[in-house]
């Protein structure tokens, strides 16, 4: 069971279960918090996991004008002051992860550790693997039914608000993210990048993001897609949970994280 809490810029959905550190886990673009099922039962075993749904999607009603990946940020902060009450770590899948990225960046305060999972820094024509895909992408394109049928099942906006929704989360995704490499690097928080092998983000775009943050890790799964959470549940999970849990084991022969190097392994 959920709730709404009357946040500056929407009135928000979430759900919250389990005990121990607070968690929240932020889905992707036109996700609902369905799409997290294979990952609840892990995380809450764990942790005190957050679900909130974003402005526009599942429970979350639409705001008026265009949608933002900063204004999702400016959501989030206010959800973590609001509902959490301190400093939590953040599990992004896509959308998601974006939305992670720029919290750590404005709020370090506020942030553990990230996970940013198929995450991009940079719209979607520089970042995706196959750009020629954003093209086909339509409110009644078959590869969105499924997207659909959740949304419809919960939305407080109505069926009829789908197509709306649709077109501002893609015209979101041509534009946003613009963030820079020097914001990147003032990320202060333990990031494990995480994508699948297959992702619809190119992998040398995610090499690009993991080299800017500063300490951060790369975990390329085998055999997925940006569906990985729901392809291969068991092995992200173990790769979430050994990054939220565990503190990073001294390597032996290191080169990005040598001291005295910069972040390409070249000499500072």
């Amino acid at each position: 069971m959920g709730e709404y809490v009357e946040l500056p810029g929407v009135k928000t959905w979430y759900e919250a279960e389990g005990a121990g550190d607070p968690l929240l886990l932020l889905h992707g673009g036109l996700c609902t918090n369905e799409t997290w099922g294979a990952q609840r039962a892990d995380l809450a075993a764990r942790y005190h996991s957050f679900l909130p749904e974003r402005r526009g999607h599942g429970h979350t009603p639409d705001v008026e004008g265009p949608l933002s990946y900063q204004d999702m940020a400016d959501d989030t902060i206010a959800f973590i002051e609001s509902v959490v009450a301190g400093p939590a770590h953040l599990v992004g899948w896509s959308d998601g992860g974006i939305v992670a990225l720029l919290v750590a960046i404005a709020r370090p305060d506020l942030v553990r550790k990230v996970v940013a999972m198929g995450a991009n820094f940079l719209p979607g024509p520089e970042s995706v693997a196959a750009p020629a895909l954003l093209d086909h992408m339509s409110a009644d394109a078959p590869d969105m039914a499924a997207f659909r049928g959740m949304y419809e099942a919960v939305s407080p906006d109505g069926a009829e608000h789908w197509p709306v929704l649709v077109n501002k989360v893609l015209d979101m995704i041509r534009t946003q993210p613009t963030i820079s490499t020097d914001d990147l690097a003032c990320i202060s928080a333990p990031t494990l990048v995480l994508v699948g092998d297959d992702d619809l983000i190119a992998l040398e775009h995610t090499i690009a993001l993991y080299r800017a943050i500063p300490d951060s890790q790369l975990a390329v799964v085998p055999g997925t897609s940006h569906a990985l959470p729901m392809e291969k549940p068991e092995q992200v999970n173990r790769l979430i949970l050994g990054f939220l849990t565990n503190d990073p084991v001294p390597t032996m022969l290191p080169i990005r994280r040598a001291r005295g190097t910069s972040s390409d392994g070249s000499p500072a």
